[in-house]
């Protein structure tokens, strides 16, 4: 069952087994912020376990490009297209979010991006890769620290 994410009242509803669970759900709310402003498209979701195309998308673009395979459990993905961009979210019970933002028509701009949720170690898997990460503050996440890499393939 779809979920639409309101950013004005944050909800963790779907996220509840996450031990970050306040900030994951700001960090979803966050991104359906910037989706309605940058696009005025309401950001929907829906539970991992009823997703399985999105989810092995994901799963695939990180395997291929970076040999990356996460241990947490899923809980939640958004797949999206708005203008020229495939979106492709999951949201990790850690408190990771990963989006994969593929332009269909640019190669050059297709990009893997991670979220970590305030109060979440880096995990082990982008640790390892020795990934850098940008700090941004949000009003409705607290403290989101980021990272991406491009993509090289095609998917």
């Amino acid at each position: 069952m779809s979920y639409i994410v309101d950013f004005n009242q944050v909800s963790t509803a779907g996220l509840e087994s996450s031990p970050v669970v306040d900030a994951l759900a700001g960090l979803r709310a966050n991104e359906a912020r910037y989706f309605m402003n940058k696009y005025k498209h309401e950001f929907t979701t829906v539970p991992a376990s009823e997703s399985q195309n999105t989810l092995e998308y994901v799963e695939r673009v990180l395997r291929e490009e970076r040999g990356i395979v996460f241990a947490a459990k899923p809980l939640e993905t958004s797949r999206i297209r708005v203008e020229n961009i495939d979106w492709a979210f999951v949201f990790y019970e850690d408190g990771l979010a990963v989006n994969v933002m593929y332009t269909v028509d640019d190669p050059k701009k297709r990009a893997v991006g991670f979220k970590l949720s305030e109060g979440m170690e880096i995990p082990k898997e982008l640790e390892e890769k020795k990934f850098k990460f940008a700090r941004q503050k949000s009003k409705l996440a607290g403290t989101i620290r980021g990272s991406f890499f491009v993509i090289k393939g095609e998917y």
